[in-house]
C-alpha cells in the first residue's frame, strides 16, 4: 500500500505508529494522523478523512483492549490485516542528558506497569503517569526538561530529537501487542491479499436459552475452523447479556462460510469484523 493516510490513537512515535510502519512499509509513503481518542480514529475512517486506521487489540501481558472491540462492532469498518509488534520500553531524555541526571520518569500507566523491576531498582526516581508513551518524550522536549525522562518506544526519540539513555527496560522480553489495520466497509484489497486470507474475526450474540453458547461453539468446531480466541463484552442497557468475539482460523473460504452459517443457526446477531491473513 502506497501513499496512505492512516489514523492512530496516540502521539507520533508511539507503538501504534511503529506498527503502522511495519505493516505498510516506507514511512515516507505514509501520512500518520495522530488522534487523542480511539473513537476519533474510527470516526475519521468512516468519514473518509483517512484511508485506514491502526488500532491495538490485544497485549500478550495485559490482555485485550475492550474499548476497541466495542468500536469495531458499532462502526461500519472491517479488519483487513493484523500484525504483532514486540514492545520495547526505553528511557528517553533530552540530548546530552545522562541517566544519573534524571530525577523523574513519566509514561503511560500500562508502560510503567511493564517496567516495574527497572523502576524498583531505581527508588530515587519519581514515577509520574502520563497520557501517552511517546507523548511523554514530546513533553520533555517541548518543555526542555533536563531532569525528566519519558519511557517510550525508540521511534519517539527519533520523532522528537531525543536520545535513549537506557534501552530495553521492560520486565518481559516476550511482550507483544497485536494490531489491526482497519478500513471502511466496502474497501477492497489486492487479489494477492484476498487469496492469502486464513483468519476471521466475528462478533455474535446468542439467544438467552440454556446451552446456546455451547451449541454455537460446537457448531463452529463441527465446521472445521480452529477457534483461537474468545472474548465477551456486556451489551449496554441489557444487564447480564453479552456479545461474544471470536477469532477463527480456516483453510478455505468455503470452510469460513460454513462456520458462519453454523453460527447463525444459534445466534440472534452475527457480524463479520474482518477476514485477513494471520500474523
Amino acid at each position: 500500500m502506497v501513499g496512505l493516510k492512516v489514523a492512530i490513537q496516540g502521539e507520533l512515535g508511539s507503538n501504534s505508529h511503529m506498527a503502522t510502519v511495519e505493516m505498510l512499509g516506507n514511512p515516507a509513503d505514509l501520512e500518520i494522523i495522530a488522534c487523542t481518542l480511539s473513537l476519533q480514529v474510527l470516526g475519521k475512517v468512516v468519514a473518509g478523512e483517512v484511508d485506514a486506521a491502526v488500532l491495538p487489540i490485544e497485549n500478550s501481558l495485559h490482555g485485550s483492549v475492550a474499548e476497541h472491540y466495542d468500536l469495531l462492532l458499532d462502526s461500519p469498518v472491517q479488519i483487513v490485516r493484523e500484525s504483532l509488534l514486540r514492545i520495547r520500553h526505553n528511557v528517553i531524555a533530552m540530548p546530552g542528558v545522562k541517566f544519573k541526571e534524571v530525577r523523574r520518569v513519566m509514561s503511560h500507566p500500562v508502560a510503567l506497569s511493564q517496567c516495574r523491576r527497572f523502576l524498583a531498582s531505581h527508588p530515587e526516581l519519581e514515577v509520574i503517569p502520563f497520557y501517552d508513551t511517546a507523548g511523554s518524550v514530546k513533553h520533555v522536549m517541548e518543555a526542555g526538561l533536563r531532569d525528566v525522562a519519558g519511557i517510550a518506544p525508540m521511534l519517539a526519540a527519533t520523532e522528537y530529537g531525543a536520545e535513549v539513555v537506557v534501552a530495553g527496560v521492560e520486565d518481559h522480553a516476550e511482550n507483544y501487542t497485536r494490531f489491526y489495520l482497519v478500513r471502511a466497509d466496502g474497501t477492497t484489497l489486492a487479489e494477492a491479499d484476498v487469496a492469502r486470507k486464513n483468519k476471521m474475526s466475528l462478533a455474535f450474540a446468542i439467544e438467552n436459552r440454556p446451552g446456546t453458547l455451547v451449541a454455537a461453539l460446537q457448531r463452529l468446531a463441527e465446521a472445521g475452523v480452529d477457534l483461537t480466541k474468545i472474548e465477551s463484552r456486556p451489551v449496554p442497557g441489557s444487564p447480564w447479556e453479552y456479545v461474544f468475539y471470536v477469532d477463527v482460523r480456516f483453510d478455505s473460504m468455503a470452510e469460513a462460510e460454513a462456520a458462519l452459517g453454523a453460527l447463525r443457526e444459534h445466534s440472534r446477531m452475527v457480524k463479520v469484523l474482518g477476514r485477513y491473513r494471520a500474523a
